[in-house]
């Protein structure tokens, strides 16, 4: 479970312009003609191809929880591709990502600043460029650790820093003890 990488795909898919199937026999039928087949479905699912094939023709209509589960992350990692594409094509040339996070933030400051961690509510629109390194770190399937630091970075430039405008000295932000996490477009 990714903080980071799944507040990104949740991002990503608030610009989903037809809801993505409900039922588990629309799920199913979804991923055969995505995958062109019952079988692959079956081996991504862990379950076999007859199970498949009874979601299809709706002889099934209930899965059970882990697999009603594996089903859904499945259907949202592929429904309407273009749209992701576009939705973070656009964050990452003109609009950014708003990051709403409640968590423990500190710095690194020369000697004589108050750089005590605390807890912190914040609300911050970043700028595309932050937006296009998260996303391109997503891609590159970073993992939350690195995806953390890179907010951090972000964190810093534009809300310790003010884009340059103060603060200069910083030298490192700490962003620890995450309470809540959720970015938008």
């Amino acid at each position: 479970m990714s903080l980071f990488g799944d507040g990104l795909d949740a991002a990503v898919q608030k610009a989903f312009t037809r809801p993505a199937p409900k039922s588990a026999g629309a799920q199913m039928r979804y991923l055969v003609r995505q995958l062109k087949g019952t079988k692959a479905v079956a081996q991504m699912l862990r379950v076999s191809q007859r199970t498949v094939e009874r979601y299809v023709k709706n002889q099934i209509k209930r899965p059970r929880p882990d697999l009603a589960a594996r089903l859904e992350r499945e259907v949202k990692t592929r429904w309407q591709p273009q749209v992701r594409a576009r939705a973070r094509q656009k964050a990452a040339t003109t609009d950014g990502i708003v990051i709403d996070t409640r968590a423990r933030l500190g710095y690194t400051a020369p000697i004589g600043s108050t750089d005590q961690d605390r807890i912190r509510h914040l609300t911050v629109a970043l700028p595309p460029q932050h937006a296009a390194r998260l996303f391109d770190a997503r891609q590159a399937s970073a993992t939350d650790q690195q995806l953390q630091d890179i907010a951090a970075e972000a964190l810093k430039e534009v809300y310790f820093q003010d884009g340059g405008r103060r603060a200069g000295s910083l030298e490192e932000v700490r962003f620890t003890d995450i309470e809540h996490l959720e970015f938008d477009l």
